[in-house]
C-alpha cells in the first residue's frame, strides 16, 4: 500500500506549518530545511512553483498520492460547485481522515493504520480501504474486538476536537458522519484555489 514514510519534520519544515500535527522538533527549528537554514537566501517563487508547493501541501497532510489525488480533482471539476471546495470535502470524506477528525487516532496515518488493520467498521461491516468514500449518515465504529487497544484509548483521551459535522458517542466508540463539512469548517490552511490553477493548465 503507497504512502509517505518519510521524515516529518522535515515536511513541515518545508512548508512553514506543522501539518503532520503537533510537533517538537518543529518548533525548535521552523526554517526551511537545507545545509544553511535561514541564511540561504530565497528568491520570489514563481507562480508555477506557489501552486506545486500548495498541491504538495495538501497532498502530505491527507496522505494522499499524486494519482489518487489526481482522481479527487477529476471527480471534483466533474461535479457541480467550486471545484476547489469539493476537492477538499472529497479530502474530508475518506475513512481514515473521518477515523482521525473523531479522535479515535492522533494522526491520519495512524488512521490510516487503524483501518487497513481492520480495527473499524462502516455501518457494521468491516472495512479496511482507507480512501472508502462516507456519504450521509454513514456510522463508523471501532470494532468490537479493538475497543480496548491502548493506542484508541490513548487517542480518545486526549482529543478534545469537536466537528459539527461529525457526532461522537465515547460510551459505543462509534460516530456519525452527519454531513458534508462546508469549506468554512474544514479547518486545514490550504488555498484549494491554486490547486485548481496548476491542474488546469
Amino acid at each position: 500500500m503507497a504512502r509517505y514514510t518519510g521524515p516529518k519534520t522535515k515536511i513541515a519544515r518545508k512548508f512553514g506549518e506543522a501539518i503532520f500535527g503537533e510537533d517538537k522538533n518543529f518548533e525548535k527549528r521552523n526554517y526551511p530545511p537545507g545545509q544553511h537554514g535561514n541564511a540561504r537566501r530565497r528568491g520570489k517563487k514563481s507562480e508555477y512553483a506557489t501552486q506545486l508547493m500548495e498541491k504538495q501541501k495538501a497532498k502530505y497532510t491527507y496522505g494522499i498520492l499524486e494519482r489518487q489525488f489526481r482522481n479527487l480533482f477529476k471527480d471534483a471539476s466533474s461535479s457541480q460547485g467550486i471545484t476547489g471546495e469539493i476537492l477538499l470535502q472529497l479530502c474530508e470524506c475518506r475513512l481514515d481522515n473521518v477515523v482521525y477528525r473523531m479522535g479515535v487516532s492522533k494522526s491520519r496515518s495512524g488512521a490510516r493504520q487503524l483501518v487497513s488493520h481492520r480495527h473499524i467498521t462502516v455501518n457494521g461491516e468491516l472495512v479496511n480501504v482507507p480512501s472508502f468514500r462516507l456519504k450521509e449518515g454513514d456510522v463508523v465504529s471501532v470494532r468490537e474486538k479493538s475497543k480496548s487497544l491502548q493506542a484508541i484509548e490513548d487517542a480518545l483521551a486526549s482529543t478534545n476536537n469537536v466537528f459539527e459535522w461529525l457526532t461522537w458517542n465515547s460510551d459505543k466508540k462509534e460516530g456519525t458522519f452527519v454531513k458534508v463539512p462546508a469549506r468554512l469548517q474544514i479547518p486545514e490552511n490550504i488555498k484549494e484555489q491554486l490547486i485548481v490553477e496548476l491542474y488546469s493548465k
